[in-house]
């Protein structure tokens, strides 16, 4: 006992506490629980909180306590809320937003007070690409990372020639978009249209009518709530034009209740709860079990958050009061086996990731993402030179040039 004590107050001498001994880790969550992307933070904060129990509320030898902020989806209000998490509730780490906007509103926030920070699952593509950020880095991935390898897949492999495309009108939707009209077009495609409905749209049938039907498919890039809206109306329609689309448009928190509507629409993302792997099927059971629905895209994105701060916890021994180490270490996480594959990061703090071409089908009375192909090991870059995919402008409703427009 009396060697016990000295050991502790030695470690206390080298201002070094044990982990029993020190305070919680205050893990500050950004999440959206109002509006048309609420039920991707609903699944989000699933992921995150499975993943917390799973280990006991503790990670790295410390006890985590959690607070949460509630963007409701406005730029603004995620600033608010981020300054609340940081200066009144002192977090050491935050993860989150939902939505690329909200990246962007607090980036430079986040960078003054120098707050370490997972981006988990929003997938503003500049955040790691020509906006960097020494105090961020990405659990999931960037917008356009799963769709460069869609407009490839849709031109080489479903032999399509020419596409419309309809997509949420904001960074989300620009930024996926125009990764798979690059693609596309350089595989021989040709975008004809492209409609942007605002993020809130009641009603779909004014967009819907506009569609041209002289084309193979129809790209459809929304997020959950909206994708679920648009194809309801889509088929409401009549039109039987095949559609593609971003991996929220049929997202899991939606697809349970869609009809089917969303039969043979093909998406691409980085999850789906059908990866045949062990790892996965043991997680989709367990979350099956928890929360009664299948895990998706914003699920995995709260998951693979912890899964990040646990590792960057263990890199330094538990002390994340020393930030600059702290962030060093959740730079050098490399995840080998987690529910979506393998991840690790490349040197801008994106993760490399395994990309699943996915058909909704449904399987055992329920309707689901079924991987029907898979492109291993994707950069956000994918097969161009960083430094002149860098050089070029950032995706946008206006780049790339849409030079093919009828």
């Amino acid at each position: 006992m009396a060697r016990r004590v000295f050991v502790l107050l030695g470690l206390c001498m080298l201002g070094v506490a044990p982990a029993s001994a020190q305070e919680p880790v205050r893990l500050g969550v950004l999440t959206i629980r109002s509006g048309p992307i609420a039920s991707c933070g609903r699944q989000m904060e699933e992921g995150l909180q499975f993943a917390l129990k799973e280990r006991g509320s503790t990670l790295g030898g410390r006890k985590v306590e959690v607070f949460f902020g509630d963007s409701a989806g406005q730029p603004a209000q995620t600033r608010a809320k981020t300054l609340e998490l940081v200066e009144r509730n002192r977090v050491h780490v935050l993860t989150g937003p939902v939505a690329a906007f909200e990246a962007y509103a607090i980036s430079d926030y986040v960078r003054q007070t120098e707050t370490p920070m997972v981006i988990s699952p929003a997938a503003a593509d500049d955040i790691t690409q020509r906006k960097t950020n020494p105090w961020f880095v990405r659990a999931t991935m960037s917008g356009s990372q799963v769709t460069h390898p869609l407009g490839e897949y849709a031109a080489k492999k479903l032999g399509y020639k020419r596409i419309a495309t309809i997509s949420d009108d904001f960074a989300y939707g620009h930024e996926h978009t125009a990764g798979f009209q690059r693609t596309f077009e350089e595989n021989g495609g040709k975008i004809v249209q492209k409609l942007w409905p605002p993020i809130v749209t009641p009603d779909y049938g004014p967009y819907i009518a506009q569609l041209k039907t002289n084309v193979d498919a129809i790209y459809a890039g929304f997020g959950p709530t909206n994708g679920q809206r648009f194809l309801k109306q889509y088929s409401e329609f009549g039109l039987k034009l095949p559609v593609l689309g971003m991996v929220t448009t049929t997202e899991e928190s939606s697809l349970k209740s869609m009809g089917d509507e969303a039969l043979g629409v093909i998406t691409a993302g980085t999850y789906s709860a059908a990866i045949d792997t062990p790892t996965n099927k043991k997680w989709v059971q367990a979350m099956r079990a928890e929360y009664k629905d299948d895990p998706g895209y914003c699920t995995i994105g709260g998951y693979l958050g912890v899964l990040f701060i646990e590792a960057g916890i263990k890199g330094v021994n538990g002390r994340v009061e020393d930030k600059a180490a702290f962030m060093k270490a959740l730079r050098g996480v490399q995840l080998p086996d987690t529910p979506q594959g393998p991840i690790r990061l490349d040197a801008y703090g994106n993760p490399i990731v395994n990309v699943y071409i996915r058909k909704v089908e449904r399987r055992d009375g329920r309707l689901m993402n079924v991987v029907i192909d898979t492109y291993r090991d994707v950069s956000q870059f994918w097969k161009y030179d960083p430094a002149a995919f860098l050089a070029a402008p950032v995706y946008s409703r206006d780049y790339p040039p849409a030079k093919n427009i009828e």
